[in-house]
């Protein structure tokens, strides 16, 4: 079975990375926001879904960064294979949720209304010297961390 997930990397103006820290099933992971797509959707229209469901943000892709191109087995699913697809995104509004400056920090309303599912989640963004892989949890996510400070530090030379 295959399990494909859809990313956006929102990079700001002070050039600091969007990611989303979020508690489920009893584990904390630290990731790029986007998520699951559903079928009959395509996956920019997933990216762009995924974002008004958790930030209430309307992005614009700007570009495709990366696809899975190895086996990855789902870290919640024994029986799923994942496929993770990233793209730069920007922001077409303001970013109107809390963002917080640690991470993991989930304010108590948050944490009742998920209390059921057993998850929260929360926004910040990472300055660009303190992003490397390691600020990131699952190993697909660490390979694009590690893309995006190669592909952003040359364009910078």
């Amino acid at each position: 079975m295959f399990n494909i997930r859809v990313y956006g990397i929102l990079i700001n103006e002070q050039k600091q990375i969007l990611v989303s820290d979020e508690y489920i099933k009893g584990n904390y992971y630290t990731k790029y926001c986007g998520g699951g797509l559903e079928f009959g959707e395509g996956t920019i229209d997933c990216l762009k879904r995924e974002f008004l469901e958790e930030m209430n943000l309307r992005v614009d892709v700007v570009s495709h960064l990366y696809t899975t191109d190895f086996y990855q087995e789902s870290a919640f699913n024994k029986e799923h294979q994942i496929i993770s697809i990233y793209y730069q995104v920007k922001p077409l509004e303001e970013i109107a949720v809390p963002l917080r400056t640690a991470p993991f920090h989930f304010d108590q309303e948050q944490v009742d209304i998920h209390k059921e599912k057993g998850q929260s989640e929360s926004f910040r963004f990472i300055n660009w010297d303190e992003f490397s892989s390691e600020c990131m949890t699952l190993p697909i996510d660490k390979i694009v961390a590690d893309l995006i400070k190669g592909k952003f530090e040359k364009k910078e030379k």
